[in-house]
Formats: C-alpha cells, sequence, structure tokens
C-alpha cells in the first residue's frame, strides 16, 4: 500500500510540474517542493554518516564546501544522441541549435548545481548571435570553459583536405588551414569568456610505412607553436592525446609523453589533458595524473568510463575504484602541487540508448563520488604508511574510504547550492523529457558526432 501510495503522489507531482513550466525553466520552488518529499529520508542518511565521520575527525563542512565548489563542465556536442559507424538511434526532443543546448545544460545545471559550465566544439556550435548566447548562458549560471577545435572532419567550402592528417600533414597548404581554423577557434571562444583551446588531433597512419614518424611529430610541434602565439596572455593550450583510432597504426600524439613534449616545446601556457578513454587498456592513469601535476603540467581532464576501448560510457559505471584512485592522485595534487594551474573539467561521453540528459546527471554523480570519497582519505596517515613500508595499512586508507557510501554527502552539497536531493528522481518526476519533446517535436537531431 505504501509504494501505490507514494507512485500515486509522484505522479501527481508531475503533473502539476509539466504544466506550469517549460522545460527550460525549472524554478528554485519546484526544486524545493520537490526536495520536500526527499528531505526526511536524506536527513536521516546524512546524519548517520556525519556522526560516524566526525568520530573520524573529519570536516564535514568542509567536505560539503568543495562539493558545492566543485563543476565539471558540459560539452556541447553531448546532450543529442550518440553513436556509432553502424547506427545512431535519435533521443526525441533533441536541442537543434547552440541556445537550446544552453537550454539543456541549464537543466541539468538547476537540479544538479555541479554543471555549471559548456565547451563548445568548433564548427558544430558556432554563435550566431555572441551576446544573447552570452545573456543566455547568464541567466543560467554557466560560463564558457575551453573551446574545442575540429580538423578531424573536412568542413563545408574548405579549400584542404584533413584525410591525411591536418597540423602534421606533409601538405603546408593543409597545416595552414589547420592552424587558421584554430587561431579562429581561439577567437571565439574569446568573444564568450573562455580561457583555454583544446586540440585533439585525429592524425595518425594506417598503415606502416604511411608517415615519417619524425616528419608527421616534428610538422605537428611547429603547427602548435603558430597556434600558441595567437593565445590570449591569459590563455592555456590544452593537447590531447589518444593512442588509436580513427587511424589504427599510429596516432602523431599518441600518449601523454607526446602531448608533455609538444607542450613543453610551446611553452609556459601550454599543458597536457587526460581523457580517460585515450589510454590503453590497464595504463595506470593516476600515476600519469600524478606524474603531470607534480610538473605542473596537467592542464585539464576530460571524464568517461570504458570496457574494451574509447567507449565512451558513463563515468563511473565500469571502474568506480580507478576512477577514485585517479581522484585521490587529483585531490593530493590540488593541495600540495601549487605550481600546476586550476584544471579544466569535463565530461566527454557518448551514447546510443540512454537519455542524454539523464547520462550526464548520471556522470555528474559519479564524479562527485569519487571526489567525496577522494577528500575522505587521510593524507597525512596514509604518508606515514608510506614512508613505513605498511603496504596493508596503505591499502586500508584507501579502501576504508572508498567503501564509504558518500551520497549523503553529495545530497548535501546539492541541496545547500539550491539543486535536486535526488536529480535523476526529479527530472524524471518533473516530466522534463516529455516536455522537451513537446515543445521541439520528435525528429530533432543535434548537431556533433
Amino acid at each position: 500500500m505504501e509504494k501505490t501510495s507514494k507512485s500515486s503522489d509522484r505522479s501527481i507531482g508531475s503533473f502539476f510540474f509539466m504544466n506550469n513550466f517549460t522545460a527550460m525553466e525549472i524554478n528554485k520552488n519546484q526544486i524545493s517542493e520537490y526536495n520536500k518529499n526527499e528531505l526526511q529520508r536524506h536527513n536521516e542518511r546524512f546524519d548517520f554518516l556525519a556522526q560516524r565521520l566526525t568520530k573520524q575527525n573529519h570536516n564535514l563542512s568542509e567536505i560539503v564546501s568543495r562539493l558545492s565548489e566543485f563543476q565539471v563542465a558540459i560539452p556541447s556536442w553531448a546532450l543529442g544522441a550518440g553513436g556509432t559507424r553502424f547506427g545512431r538511434f535519435s533521443f526525441y526532443g533533441e536541442p537543434t541549435n547552440l541556445e537550446q543546448k544552453i537550454e539543456d545544460i541549464g537543466i541539468i545545471h538547476q537540479l544538479t548545481q555541479t554543471a555549471g559550465a559548456v565547451s563548445l566544439h568548433i564548427p558544430w556550435d558556432i554563435p550566431s548571435d555572441y551576446k544573447a548566447i552570452k545573456e543566455k548562458a547568464d541567466a543560467l549560471s554557466i560560463k564558457f570553459d575551453a573551446v574545442n577545435s575540429n580538423t578531424f572532419q573536412d568542413q563545408i567550402n574548405s579549400a584542404e583536405s584533413y584525410k591525411y592528417g591536418s597540423l602534421s600533414n606533409t601538405s603546408k597548404a593543409v597545416r595552414d588551414q589547420a592552424i587558421q581554423h584554430n587561431l579562429d577557434v581561439i577567437k571565439i571562444g574569446d568573444k564568450l569568456g573562455s580561457k583555454a583551446l583544446t586540440v585533439w588531433l585525429a592524425d595518425g597512419s594506417s598503415f606502416p610505412g604511411q608517415n615519417n614518424f619524425q616528419t608527421a611529430f616534428q610538422n605537428t610541434q611547429d603547427s602548435l607553436i603558430d597556434i600558441y602565439k595567437g593565445l590570449p596572455d591569459d590563455w592555456k593550450l590544452l593537447v590531447e592525446y589518444k593512442p588509436y583510432e580513427p587511424n589504427f597504426y599510429s596516432t602523431v600524439i599518441q600518449d601523454w609523453g607526446a602531448s608533455l613534449m609538444l607542450a613543453n616545446g610551446c611553452g609556459d601556457k601550454a599543458y597536457t589533458l587526460v581523457d580517460l578513454g585515450h589510454h590503453l587498456p590497464n595504463t595506470n592513469i593516476e600515476q600519469i595524473v600524478a606524474i603531470l601535476q607534480l610538473k605542473g603540467k596537467l592542464g585539464g581532464f576530460h571524464f568517461n568510463d570504458s570496457k574494451y576501448g574509447d567507449d565512451d560510457l558513463t563515468v563511473g559505471s565500469i571502474k568506480p575504484y580507478a576512477l577514485f584512485l585517479i581522484f585521490n592522485e587529483l585531490v593530493y595534487g590540488m593541495q600540495n602541487n601549487p605550481q600546476n594551474p586550476d584544471l579544466a573539467w569535463m565530461i566527454d561521453a557518448s551514447h546510443n540508448i540512454k537519455d542524454p540528459l539523464e547520462d550526464l546527471i548520471q556522470s555528474l554523480e559519479a564524479i562527485q563520488e569519487a571526489y567525496a570519497k577522494a577528500l575522505l582519505v587521510d593524507q597525512n596517515l596514509l604518508k606515514i604508511a608510506q614512508n613505513d613500508n605498511d603496504v596493508v595499512k596503505c591499502q586500508e586508507i584507501l579502501q576504508n574510504a572508498y567503501r564509504t557510501d558518500v551520497r549523503p554527502l553529495i545530497e548535501r552539497a546539492r541541496m545547500n547550492a539550491g539543486g535536486a536531493i535526488q536529480p535523476i528522481d526529479a527530472y524524471r518526476a518533473l516530466g522534463v523529457r516529455a516536455q522537451l519533446v513537446k515543445e521541439r517535436g520528435k525528429n530533432t537531431v543535434a548537431t556533433g558526432l
């Protein structure tokens, strides 16, 4: 009987919400009304956890505050259904332009209070009206994070083709076109308030002997230097890497070492960007993160998850413990490596069967969970155990933090910031997707991959 009653109440609430808002205008009163139904359950869970963590001398106010402040950028290409080379299954009500994409990010941010930035991909999302786009983003408390260039596809009316590479191409005309595209992306980002350019190259070869490795690498270095010269003084250049795909014999920027060399070859404003999916199986990503922070050269981080390769799955859905270990190094670096700049955080995932907004909300939850658990690691105690070569104690310290159910801390951080205690549940109770379909129709398709 209790389940039936609760379901009935939720249906009434959903009907109320759907008839009193447009999908992109969830207001604080509606979230507050939703939270009332969840508050008692949340308080019970939070109080139970708080009692335990307080006895362990954790500062709960500080942890909750840091969780509230942590913001992750949503890429503009992730608001529609993803796909593969075999097919794409559209999810109704997709955004058809940049304005609608920002509105969708606004929905995510209103519910989670963690998605306070957008990362644009150019030329997929060039603003037609910069003033209007900035005003819309400002109204939704969304900033513009790193802008991303695209030289892995031929663009309409381009004079040259990137079929055999862009910044590494043997043709100077092709390289010059790719360089100019990146410089144009910087100008677009500068108008919006972005402070970083992310460069990911598909450049490489599919067959032995196709490329001269040294020439391709040197061409890339020279091209990046030309792009670097066009950076505003307060900008960063983020050099991304990937071991394979779309080329399957070699990739010019195949690993963090190649990225770091290229970044160092450009200057102090150039950094390596780590994407979770851009590693060969069983790569120790946490070690890469730690060394880059030590050297002050970790500039950004792209979140996703994978089982086999660059699968771009929901963050934390496959390897949550690996994500925690990475965050343990990130937290240590943020506390102990002042030589490393503030990081650009972004979700870089794609999906073929999930509601894109629900998938992104799940990813944000997983990121916050790994971050919260890492904040519970007693770094001083861990350092003592490491110095004593107490291997068992080191493992216990990490796993005790990992095994803690930190979701009440995340809920409290969201609630304090004005978000929903349970954002996925609220999203469904509000009937957001149905409202998006009602406003946009079923046959809309988002730009991007």
